[in-house]
């Protein structure tokens, strides 16, 4: 059990809000503000309820204990003064004294948390320096959330803590596809890393079928004994995949043909064919025609799908078919659509689909570290906080 902010009251009381402003990047210039946006909620929320001042924190990049100025937290500063206007101040420095005195500006960003080598390290001290801020914590930082970080768990030791509106919703949303899923439940696990595998073993005993995409079905091909020509797979898979389709082989559901290319690039050649007439050395890109409908077929008839990593090399338009067909076809659905964040999330926001999936998660780490069945150190924390702080 862990508190919400309905449960607390924040009239008068100093916050200090974890954010996720790990936004994408380019040139100085934000690319994406998805992340930003999302607090709102949260932040407005502490207005309405006449917080006497919002600190926001968070880290960006992974700038490994030092000042980075390609780092800096300014241009999600200067988004946010959109939002805020002159409520808002960026302190660079922040001290106890410094930001007590800052009463005229509502609500206060820091610099980059990952400057100072003891947000990774979970360093007491620096614990305690954030939690000199505030009177109450909130984890709205689903995508830092697994993790154990200062800013994630270290704060919520030492002061009354609750989830915000994202953290709230991530939770709620994960947590019913993990725990209790409407059934027919089918779940879509693409991508290549390694990671993939734990989350594959959990849902497995769930679901009526798993689909597998991307380079981690490659790997399963080669595992069922298909020769795969040229296509990337991943080696540290291979013995677990093997593993996996001796014990639900029924279930996991592999493709049938592909579009393969002769080289990775855009601008490949390319053939669609059966997976036995992929031509020598070529790779495999994106799931073939008849995949497309078999897939589809079975996703159909869902009531909950969890869709994690993307099927084909979606970020090539000429082999993002396979992607873009299930995503539409997702969002045409009467069912629970989860998606689990990093690529899937970036795929369905590349194709605008956002508004039609019941939830697009944040963070793409946390949210497989929960589909796997493990417990995030920010949910813990909060849990441990509702029995510490009552």
């Amino acid at each position: 059990m862990y508190r919400k902010l309905d449960d607390m009251d924040f009239s008068g009381k100093r916050v200090l809000v974890r954010c996720d402003y790990n936004v994408p990047m380019k040139e100085g210039n934000i690319t994406d503000d998805a992340r930003i946006k999302k607090t709102f909620p949260t932040v407005q929320h502490l207005l309405d309820n006449n917080a006497k001042q919002i600190v926001l924190c968070s880290h960006l990049g992974k700038p490994k204990g030092e000042y980075m100025p390609d780092l800096t937290m300014e241009p999600v500063y200067e988004r946010l003064v959109q939002e805020y206007g002159t409520q808002i101040y960026f302190e660079k420095e922040p001290d106890y004294f410094r930001i007590n005195r800052l009463q005229k500006n509502k609500i206060v960003l820091l610099e980059n948390l990952r400057f100072n080598p003891g947000e990774k390290e979970n360093d007491k001290r620096f614990s305690e320096k954030l939690a000199s801020f505030a009177d109450i914590f909130v984890l709205d930082a689903f995508g830092a959330s697994h993790r154990a970080h200062a800013s994630v768990v270290g704060v919520a030791e030492l002061l009354p803590s609750c989830a915000g509106r994202l953290m709230q919703k991530e939770i709620e949303m994960l947590s019913s596809v993990v725990e209790n899923p409407v059934q027919p439940f089918n779940a879509i696990i693409g991508g290549a890393k390694a990671d993939k595998i734990e989350v594959i073993k959990n849902l497995l005993p769930k679901v009526e079928h798993l689909i597998i995409g991307g380079i981690l079905a490659n790997t399963f091909l080669k595992a069922n004994g298909i020769d795969i020509k040229g296509s990337k797979f991943d080696e540290e898979t291979l013995f677990a995949a093997d593993d996996i389709l001796a014990l639900g082989r029924d279930r996991i559901i592999l493709p049938i043909d592909c579009v393969a290319a002769d080289s990775f690039d855009e601008d490949a050649e390319s053939v669609e064919c059966k997976l036995s007439e992929i031509p020598e050395s070529w790779l495999i890109m994106d799931i073939g025609p008849k995949t497309v409908t078999l897939y589809s077929d079975l996703l159909e008839k869902s009531k909950t799908v969890a869709w994690g990593g993307p099927i084909g090399v979606f970020e090539f338009e000429k082999f993002a078919n396979g992607t873009r067909m299930i995503a539409q076809l997702l969002a045409s659905l009467d069912a629970t659509t989860v998606i689990c964040g990093g690529d899937s999330g970036a795929a369905i926001a590349k194709y605008g689909l956002e508004d039609k999936m019941s939830h697009v998660s944040t963070g793409g780490g946390a949210s497989l570290e929960m589909l796997g069945g493990k417990k995030l150190p920010g949910i813990s924390a909060l849990e441990k906080n509702f029995g510490k702080f009552r």
